[in-house]
């Protein structure tokens, strides 16, 4: 299992929050460990599931990602 921190722009209250939350929570092999206003810290299986499918999960929520 990997842990990686992501840093996510546009996010600005409780529902955005929810909104990230929702669309990793539907991501298998993945377990969000810290999920706050401007980041997300997940745990996730690299072998399984890429880092840029949690990335493109927090994007359809309607955030980007700063690499």
């Amino acid at each position: 299992m990997k842990t990686q921190e992501f840093i996510i722009e546009g996010m600005s209250c409780g529902h955005c929050v929810m909104a990230v939350r929702k669309e990793l929570s539907r991501l298998d092999n993945v377990k969000i460990d810290d999920l706050q206003i401007g980041k997300a810290k997940v745990e996730f299986d690299d072998t399984k599931i890429e880092a840029s499918r949690i990335i493109n999960a927090i994007e359809e929520a309607g955030y980007k990602v700063v690499l």
